[in-house]
């Protein structure tokens, strides 16, 4: 692949020299030499087509020599805005939008928000599609409450894309790097796109988290269920089950209940929402942390057959940890991106009563340096 914005300092994809094979050789090799001491590493699962993968576009607003309103992604360690128009990663219809935002705000006279003067308007735009519905939500964000010409701009924007499902309005008037403020206001539209992930229908709101790569995610989940070996009569427990994906597809997939435990409470609410939208009625959500989640259950004397756990890349923590090797699950199956912290929480759970079976990385994100690894470990003494 070769990416002219390169050059100019763009560091979204490391490896984009490197030709595709190569890049799954040296994922494989990196994740064997974390994770070879517990046991075989399977081939490395790529993506038949690794272009233009990223169904989520967030794109952040600047201003051009000229004056002029431009938008794209941040210069490696800056804050330096470069005008990429065409990523190579990106969804091609999530960029075309991204690009009608601004030729929209730009006719609204919008302008972009400078945080070292501590003026204009516009931070970011974030662009969702759904793979497999086409549904596509716009997220602009920006520094003040108040939108001026926000019917103008919806209906530019909607004569320029007719396909958009909706516009939300997002606030952030905080001085963070971090793209999303607490406030929406729906412009247009129900605030919401739907998709469907491994036969099941999601709500995708502008907070959700909601993997990028979505034909990836079906390998990946599909690979997770599969090394439960459900057969209807297990228990499971989703643990850092985010909006309920994976535990909302095992509990039709064949579990006998679902609990999921998430300490995100946006994300527990959507979670709900989502398993009554595919009429799911065998699993529940807690918000709550999932290492106190787990003692409870623990001094309650319940324990789940089956634990999917997908913590953050910073891993589990031994509370986490040492709740799980007490439970006792048969089956634990652990859904990583970031085999360093694995392998450090295979190692504590190797030590305490687990045999680990299946190792299977899976490349979520082509032309960079992450992978994603699925181990599947059973209990082997009380």
């Amino acid at each position: 692949m070769e990416c002219k914005f390169k050059k100019q300092g763009c560091g979204g994809c490391q490896m984009s020299d490197t030709a595709y094979s190569d890049q799954l050789a040296l994922k494989q090799k990196n994740t064997e030499k974390l994770l070879r001491r517990f046991g075989k590493v399977r081939p490395i699962i790529g993506m038949q087509d690794p272009m233009h993968y990223r169904c989520k576009v967030i794109s952040s607003f600047g201003t051009a020599k000229d004056g002029s309103l431009m938008c794209g992604l941040y210069a490696g360690y800056s804050h330096k805005v470069l005008p990429i128009a065409d990523c190579l990663l990106e969804d091609r219809r999530c960029a075309e939008v991204v690009q009608a935002v601004r030729q929209a705000a730009a006719r609204c006279r919008y302008t972009a928000f400078d945080e070292d003067r501590g003026t204009g308007l516009l931070r970011h735009v974030l662009v969702r599609r759904g793979f497999s519905t086409g549904q596509i939500m716009v997220v602009l964000v920006t520094v003040a409450a108040f939108l001026p010409s926000s019917r103008q701009f919806v209906n530019e924007l909607r004569r320029l894309c007719p396909d958009i499902t909706t516009i939300v309005q997002n606030i952030n008037s905080r001085k963070t790097s971090v793209v999303l403020g607490d406030t929406n206001k729906v412009l247009h539209g129900q605030g919401y796109i739907d998709d469907r992930l491994c036969g099941c229908s999601f709500m995708i709101s502008p907070a959700s988290f909601y993997q990028v790569n979505p034909a990836q995610t079906e390998v990946l989940y599909r690979c997770a269920i599969d090394m439960a070996e459900l057969t209807g009569k297990e228990t499971v427990l989703d643990a850092y089950c985010g909006t309920g994906t994976i535990g909302i597809a095992a509990a039709k997939r064949g579990a006998a209940a679902v609990a999921g435990v998430e300490s995100n409470g946006d994300a527990v609410h959507d979670a709900i929402r989502n398993a009554k939208r595919n009429r799911v009625e065998n699993i529940r959500f807690y918000k709550a942390d999932a290492g106190r989640f787990l003692q409870q259950l623990t001094e309650e004397d319940e324990a789940p057959d089956v634990v999917f756990m997908d913590p953050p890349r910073t891993g589990s923590d031994e509370k986490f940890l040492s709740a799980l090797c007490t439970m006792g699950p048969k089956r634990i199956v652990y859904i990583s991106c970031n085999p360093e912290t694995q392998a450090r929480d295979l190692l504590y759970l190797a030590k305490n009563g687990y045999h680990i079976n299946v190792i299977q990385p899976v490349d979520m994100f082509p032309f960079t340096e992450h992978v994603e690894c699925i181990t599947l470990l059973t209990k082997t003494r009380e």
